[in-house]
């Protein structure tokens, strides 16, 4: 009889060793994107809470529309995913203050996983911007960032819209690249204060540190970036 206890004792400890490994499993993440190499996003098809965790009890970090402020088609870049409770929740970057911000939303909130294999890397002391593809460079470019008293903010960021239309003599050139950073200083400028990466009318002033935390390029350089990168582009300010 003690013999078969015992014997039941364990298969209940072995069998309960094993669902703990498969709720371990169920809970750990799982890597999506590896910048500069394949990396995912993917649009916003329903409005959503962003949240600390990947629970509907979690602290909430903000709210979600389909649009950005520019009238854009909202979009998220994935950094990973995990099932809790049979529900599948991904951990995104998020455009919201504080920049750099990562939080957890349910997976079916969003849209088709879209590719991307490009990294944009912003270096404010060297002024530089790179662009890898594949893990390869592509591209460089000498850059203007942010004054001192309004500097470029660091973090990890990715290319949330693409934004044309401001005529040839434009202080941004040909076009914008808006990014999901914001200006850690300027919280009260128009349109939420968010840091984009964009061409000029006075190419004389880079490199250096010229704007008010956006990032700018000549034009020439911004066209050609224009040609190799999309949005969703995952983008690292150092």
């Amino acid at each position: 009889m003690r013999a078969a206890r015992a014997a039941a004792a364990l298969l209940l400890a072995a069998a309960a060793s094993a669902a703990a490994a498969d709720g371990a499993r169920a809970a750990r993440s799982i890597a999506l994107s590896d910048p500069g190499r394949l990396s995912r996003w993917a649009y916003l098809e329903q409005p959503t809470r962003a949240y600390a965790r990947p629970s509907f009890r979690s602290r909430v970090l903000g709210r979600l529309a389909l649009k950005t402020r520019d009238g854009t088609d909202e979009l998220l870049f994935v950094e990973a995913r995990r099932r809790v409770n049979g529900r599948a929740w991904v951990r995104v970057r998020l455009p919201l203050r504080p920049a750099g911000v990562v939080g957890w939303v349910p997976e079916d909130r969003l849209g088709s996983y879209q590719e991307v294999r490009t990294h944009l890397i912003i270096n404010r002391r060297t002024l530089r911007a790179t662009l890898v593809r594949r893990g390869r460079v592509v591209f460089r470019a000498p850059i203007g960032v942010g004054k001192p008293g309004t500097p470029t903010p660091r973090g990890r960021f990715y290319v949330r819209s693409r934004l044309t239309g401001f005529g040839n003599h434009s202080v941004y050139g040909p076009l914008a690249f808006g990014l999901s950073a914001t200006s850690n200083v300027l919280t009260e400028w128009p349109g939420g204060g968010y840091i984009g990466i964009h061409g000029t009318s006075k190419p004389w002033l880079i490199p250096g540190r010229p704007s008010h935390g956006c990032v700018r390029m000549r034009n020439a350089d911004i066209r050609r970036l224009d040609r190799l990168m999309s949005v969703g582009t995952p983008v690292t300010i150092r």
